[in-house]
């Protein structure tokens, strides 16, 4: 008697009818936790982080404003205690960074702080704030780096100092102005350390990665006097 073949239709139908029947459970369960999970964040980012965000940007305003007057102003402590500590109902930048952590004005608010209190000559706060800093928008980044150089080498830590000049250097060396005059000041303050020979290697690296910058055509005198050899007739 000839066996009857069985429809490969109907097989496939009874072999997914089994699966569904031994695993619809834990299925059922993982696609609840997808979409319970996928809306959570969804939810959080339409309703909770956006919004904060554009209350944290609308706060950060008058004290960025403030900041920026400070450039330009004769009362230039007293412009910057106002963005630090904001005035007629208006928050400064320590008040953001407090309320809004977590936010890209909060975080942006530590570089603001940092800067002024390195204005103020507050060294130790600058170098804390500046510390919790940090961005991927490179050319911002450096500029806080070469801060903390400049505050670190108002401290006299100045191994510290020369790190994050160099730092400074190599996060955006598009910008060659910036990131040349951040390297000529860790080859001075090597200079001043009395590490000779690292601080001609730093002026060498000005000209040679920084070719255009003014700093470029300044540092041969720095080499030069570095490298000439100390004799009888030399100064004392």
């Amino acid at each position: 008697m000839a066996v009857q073949e069985r429809d490969p239709n109907q097989v496939v139908i009874e072999r997914a009818k089994d699966f569904w029947t031994r695993y619809n459970r834990p299925l059922t369960i993982v696609a609840v936790l997808i979409i319970v999970v996928g809306g959570g964040w969804l939810g959080y980012t339409k309703f909770y982080k956006e919004p904060r965000e554009k209350k944290a940007s609308d706060a950060i305003f008058r004290a960025e404003e403030y900041f920026r007057n400070s450039m330009i102003s004769q009362n230039q402590d007293s412009l910057l205690n106002l963005a630090l500590n904001g005035a007629n109902g208006a928050p400064g930048f320590l008040k953001v960074l407090k309320d809004y952590s977590g936010t890209d004005a909060g975080n942006l608010a530590k570089y603001y702080a940092g800067v002024c209190f390195l204005r103020l000559g507050d060294f130790n706060n600058a170098v804390k704030y500046l510390q919790d800093f940090s961005t991927d928008a490179k050319q911002i980044q450096m500029m806080a780096y070469g801060c903390l150089g400049d505050a670190y080498s108002e401290l006299n830590k100045n191994d510290d100092a020369v790190t994050y000049y160099k730092k400074a250097a190599e996060t955006f060396d598009k910008d060659e102005a910036n990131a040349a005059e951040y390297l000529f000041r860790a080859g001075l303050k090597l200079e001043l350390m009395g590490k000779t020979k690292d601080a001609v290697e730093v002026y060498k690296q000005v000209k040679e990665k920084f070719p255009q910058s003014p700093r470029a055509t300044q540092v041969d005198k720095y080499i030069y006097r570095l490298s000439v050899e100390p004799n009888d007739f030399s100064s004392k």
